[in-house]
């Protein structure tokens, strides 16, 4: 059992933040949070500063929400790790610096496995066109990574790696298109449709969280999932993002009536 800050409902309107068990508050927390991570290279050109350490920056921060969203007992969690465009279309020096992050990234939490993620039992994902993109040292640990915890069920780390929600979107239509033609009776339902997502295995998305300022979507994000998912928008870089604008997300998430299109 985890104790800790956990928001609690309101009659009023009005979310409080707690002191009380997990067992007494989890309905109140999102299921899926997806965060979107913008402004590392924004962070670093305002202090003088290269693209790479706001790079650096932003993975630390990363790394301080991921255990901050496990001791609240987060059950699903999706980082945006690098658009297709990221890897394709910026200089080779920043690629080339990103691909080496990520790989001491995944190579930490590889090595941090029995420690966090077999004492939580967290499986982690990967989506994206990572495999054709990223060079082989990368792919191996990634590969690495997922098969070592594929067997884990109670909660779920995702990464969005190359990724692009056209790709994942298209990709779906295909598998049904593909489907249709080997089963002349399939109907095309909403479920159809999940089966064929990169994230048919996880949950719709409840929270979505985006820094930086600029509050628009990325590459289709989750197109699929975030179809009632609640919006938070903060102007704070992701560098300076912290475990107490992370509950004010939270807070926000539990002070609005969800009416899901209703």
């Amino acid at each position: 059992m985890v104790s800790g800050p956990i928001f609690t409902a309101r009659s009023t309107g009005v979310c409080r933040l707690n002191w009380c068990s997990m067992a007494e508050s989890q309905n109140e927390l999102p299921r899926h949070i997806v965060i979107v991570p913008d402004g590392n290279r924004r962070w670093a050109k305002s202090r003088g500063l290269p693209a790479f350490i706001g790079h650096e920056r932003g993975a630390a921060t990363a790394e301080k929400i991921f255990d901050h969203a496990l001791k609240l007992g987060i059950q699903n969690l999706t980082f945006w790790g690098s658009s297709y465009d990221n890897v394709t279309k910026r200089s080779s020096e920043e690629v080339e610096f990103l691909f080496k992050l990520f790989g001491s990234y995944f190579a930490k939490l590889l090595e941090d496995k029995e420690r966090i993620l077999e004492k939580n039992h967290i499986r982690v994902r990967v989506l994206g066109r990572w495999r054709e993109t990223f060079p082989e040292s990368v792919r191996s640990v990634i590969e690495d990574i997922i098969r070592k915890t594929g067997s884990y069920t109670e909660r779920n780390f995702t990464l969005l790696m190359a990724y692009s929600g056209v790709d994942e979107m298209t990709a779906a239509v295909a598998a049904v298109a593909d489907d249709a033609r080997k089963n002349g009776t399939l109907m095309v339902t909403p479920e159809t449709v999940k089966r064929a997502l990169w994230t048919r295995d996880l949950p719709p998305v409840d929270l979505v969280i985006r820094t930086g300022g600029e509050p628009h979507w990325s590459s289709g994000l989750l197109m699929w999932d975030v179809a009632d998912a609640e919006l938070y928008f903060t102007e704070m870089l992701w560098p300076d993002f912290s475990p107490e604008e992370f509950n004010k997300a939270l807070a926000y998430y539990t002070g609005r009536e969800r009416r899901r299109g209703a």
